[in-house]
């Protein structure tokens, strides 16, 4: 055995299994920083390089006489031209993405902390921003964009929380300064009203015309990652079925679930069809049950919301009547909303004077 066997011979005798493994640890550790390092590095060259192109192509319309010339035939023959030099990825549409791009989002962020030109979130990929151009409304698009980068939305939940109305959803529930600032920080939670929509979207169900009510409830643990996307921000799964006994009287909340940042219980009973007084009233002795046996001292008291299919207003107005305002009644939808309809109510709510 020669000098450099016995060297390494030595040094696997002296190493134990357990620093062994703890190199590998921080080796994994600094290639995937590295990973990330690079995937941003990546994310921030090709945003940049995309929005110089929209620049371009904007500024070249914008120059003399090239709009009248060439028309809108310019992104085509662009195309062609780019296509043929550089290979793939320049098509007509993406040379419209990356001129929407430019135009919409006057900065853009890079690595680079010194250029000051760009200064959008690294959170941001070009398939978010391509999701995000096709939002015509500023401040709607602002509203997407702020909670992209807040929450980390992937691209999928981008699209289904667009595809759902959330934005003009949650503005409905607010007077015209608070869809101002609605858009421009993003959905705030201090309160149990920022926490419950007055309509659910629960498309991602999938269920028949008829159906039952413990196939609804189902259904939707089936799909919880879904579900806490639609209940929004800060909500944490605890129990299905959760059981207290009253005077030797069982009973069960339907789901319940914690939210992390209000510090409560929050109760939720499914009902397939119209919710009735006596739902409302059942709802209004479990959150005093949870107030009074299961809050510890530092919880918040606990937000009760009955879900129906069919919302009758005057009857919950009434029967709702002096009851704690931590209760709430609220409707689920199992298909997607009519946008055009939600953005015309948005908009008339906007135009209202202060």
């Amino acid at each position: 055995m020669n000098s450099t066997e016995l060297s390494e011979a030595n040094t696997s005798v002296v190493l134990s299994d357990k620093e062994l493994l703890l190199l590998a640890d921080k080796i994994v550790e600094v290639i995937e920083e590295g990973k990330q390092t690079l995937a941003i590095s990546i994310n921030d060259t090709i945003k940049k390089t995309y929005w110089k192109v929209g620049q371009y192509i904007v500024e070249f319309e914008q120059n003399g006489n090239a709009r009248a010339k060439y028309g809108s035939s310019l992104l085509s023959k662009l195309s062609s031209i780019l296509r043929a030099r550089v290979g793939r990825g320049y098509s007509r549409p993406n040379l419209n993405n990356m001129r929407k791009f430019y135009q919409l989002f006057p900065k853009c962020q890079t690595s680079d902390k010194s250029d000051t030109n760009f200064q959008t979130s690294d959170k941001l990929t070009w398939s978010h921003i391509c999701e995000l151009i096709t939002i015509d409304d500023d401040l709607e698009r602002e509203f997407y964009t702020k909670e992209c980068i807040a929450e980390n939305w992937t691209v999928d939940y981008l699209h289904r929380q667009k595809e759902s109305g959330l934005f003009m959803r949650l503005a409905l529930s607010k007077d015209k300064a608070g869809v101002l600032t609605l858009a421009k920080k993003g959905q705030q939670v201090q309160s149990p009203e920022d926490v419950v929509k007055a309509t659910y979207t629960l498309e991602f169900l999938g269920l028949p015309d008829k159906y039952k009510e413990s196939q609804l409830e189902k259904k939707l643990i089936d799909n919880m990652q879904m579900f806490l996307l639609e209940l929004g921000k800060g909500f944490t799964f605890v129990k299905r079925q959760y059981g207290m006994t009253i005077n030797n009287v069982h009973y069960h909340v339907d789901l319940v679930f914690y939210h992390r940042i209000l510090k409560c219980f929050v109760l939720i009973d499914l009902k397939r069809g119209a919710v009735t007084h006596k739902d409302i009233g059942q709802m209004n002795m479990y959150l005093g049950y949870f107030a009074k046996e299961e809050n510890t001292e530092t919880d918040n008291p606990p937000i009760g919301i009955v879900m129906s299919h069919y919302k009758d207003e005057l009857m919950v107005e009434y029967a709702t009547y002096g009851m704690d305002s931590n209760l709430f009644v609220s409707k689920y939808e199992l298909f997607l909303p009519n946008k055009t309809e939600l953005r015309k109510l948005v908009k008339g709510l906007l135009s209202q004077k202060q």
